[in-house]
């Protein structure tokens, strides 16, 4: 029984390849899915799909059938078909409880059930296929679990790479992890993406800042602006400002060009 294992884009492309290697024609073969395959976002963590195409025994090639076609003797009834010519012709019997024979049919697999903890390994398995498309090969993923809250740790010799000028990378990052977590899970999960306390040492950061840009406003008389940044760290400083009676702060624009504006109050 020769059959042949072949991969493509999509599971279609791969079975016409096979197909093609194989000199047959679809409705004799069977075909199992091994891989269904993967886009990906953004040209990361796409995979191929892959099959595995068996000809069946009874099966005959296109050139054999031809040829016994051409040695069939002219039938006796003055260009009648004969009873044998007749049966030949005749679909085959149906298989058990009326169900017709199954002829290179996909072979169905089981759809996994979404759940958390396959959740979390998808997303490990994004972030080192990313990882492998920067050029890291050491990242290392580690995570702990907070009510609905997944807080995924990156450690690498490469770290700066993974958060980027500002954090821009690593923001980015967990934006697509949150996606990739949640088509898997059975719940809504909120991904929270860190590399080597760079969200520990950024929250220090911008509550010095705000008190300086506060000070700043109250000196000046006059309101003062961050620059555009995402909605977490807006409210590090909304809530970092919260004690101070002196000033008011709210956020104008639209993302992701939204930012932070202090005022002193009036």
């Amino acid at each position: 029984m020769k059959h042949l294992t072949q991969m493509g884009k999509t599971v279609e492309e791969a079975i016409e390849k096979a197909l093609e290697q194989l000199n047959t024609s679809r409705d004799e073969v069977t075909v199992r899915v091994i891989e269904e395959g993967k886009k990906g976002f953004f040209g990361f963590g796409a995979k191929d799909a892959e099959v595995e195409v068996t000809v069946m025994e009874t099966a005959q090639p296109a050139a054999e059938h031809a040829a016994l076609q051409t040695e069939k003797k002219p039938s006796a009834h003055d260009g009648e078909p004969s009873e044998e010519e007749i049966a030949a012709e005749m679909p085959s019997a149906p298989t058990e409880e009326g169900k017709e024979p199954d002829f290179g049919e996909r072979v169905a697999e089981p759809v996994a059930k979404p759940s958390n903890e396959k959740a979390i390994e998808e997303t490990k398995a994004y972030l080192q296929d990313i990882a492998q498309g920067m050029k890291i090969d050491d990242l290392a993923v580690s995570h702990e679990k907070q009510g609905k809250t997944v807080r995924f740790k990156l450690e690498s010799e490469k770290v700066a790479m993974l958060i980027g000028k500002r954090g821009q990378t690593l923001n980015s990052l967990q934006q697509l992890a949150q996606l990739v977590a949640n088509r898997h899970a059975e719940q809504f999960m909120m991904v929270e993406l860190d590399a080597e306390n760079y969200r520990e040492r950024r929250q220090e950061t911008l509550e010095q800042l705000a008190d300086r840009m506060a000070d700043k406003a109250i000196r000046t008389g006059n309101r003062v602006q961050f620059e555009p940044m995402p909605s977490y760290e807006r409210k590090v400083i909304h809530q970092a400002l919260s004690r101070r009676f002196d000033i008011d702060t709210y956020s104008e624009g639209k993302d992701p060009n939204r930012y932070l504006v202090i005022e002193p109050h009036k």
